[in-house]
């Protein structure tokens, strides 16, 4: 899979087919926090690309990639987590991305630490990027990848507190190779391969 990840500025003319979002926040108190491992899945895919997500617009940090053959945005959110259907809102309306077409990354404190949950469609699940997407695109038709960051030590922690904790080192050696694997799922399911990827990565 690596040759789908090399530098082919040209092997995707026209407008961007796909918009790939990583949910986080932003700020570098929150850079290594287990709900910003879609800001971390999203670096890892601009890295693989080529892609500088440099760009601000649309309350969003973006970049133009190729992924698999495809021209895809990658996109950070950087209206806090809460409110990403906003970022996600602006630039999907503006570019004419459909929600079927658009991607996105983020943490699931249901799931072991490293497990993967593709899925095309479904209900926010509790997590608040998610559910400010479904209202933002008035649909919950997008398809989306669970990075597994497992679930709080004491039933009567705070969520919240759980999920802004830093990553772990234990933590870290299970993430980085889901990262990786999600960032392979992505590429398959750009080109239209989700039930592949769903049959090889969940």
């Amino acid at each position: 899979m690596g040759l789908w990840f090399k530098k082919q500025a040209s092997a995707a003319g026209g407008a961007p087919a796909w918009l790939i979002v990583g949910l986080g926040n932003p700020g570098r108190e929150y850079e290594l926090t287990r709900h910003n491992v879609g800001f971390l899945f999203l670096d890892r895919l601009a890295e693989k690309t080529g892609c500088r997500v440099t760009k601000l617009k649309f309350k969003s940090l973006y970049g133009d990639a190729t992924v698999g053959g495809v021209r895809c945005l990658l996109a950070k959110p950087q209206t806090f987590m809460n409110a990403s259907g906003e970022a996600v809102r602006d630039i999907a309306a503006f570019y004419k991305i459909p929600p079927e077409r658009i991607v996105a990354v983020f943490d699931d404190s249901s799931l072991d630490v490293g497990v993967l949950r593709i899925r095309r469609h479904g209900s926010d699940g509790g997590h608040n990027g998610v559910k400010s997407l479904i209202y933002q695109l008035n649909s919950d038709a997008f398809p989306r990848i669970k990075i597994g960051i497992g679930q709080k030590p004491d039933p009567r922690m705070d969520l919240a507190d759980y999920v802004l904790g830093r990553i772990p080192p234990a933590d870290e050696k299970l993430l980085a190779p889901a990262i990786d694997r999600a960032v392979e799922a992505v590429a398959l399911m750009v080109q239209g391969k989700t039930d592949q990827a769903m049959n090889e990565y969940n």
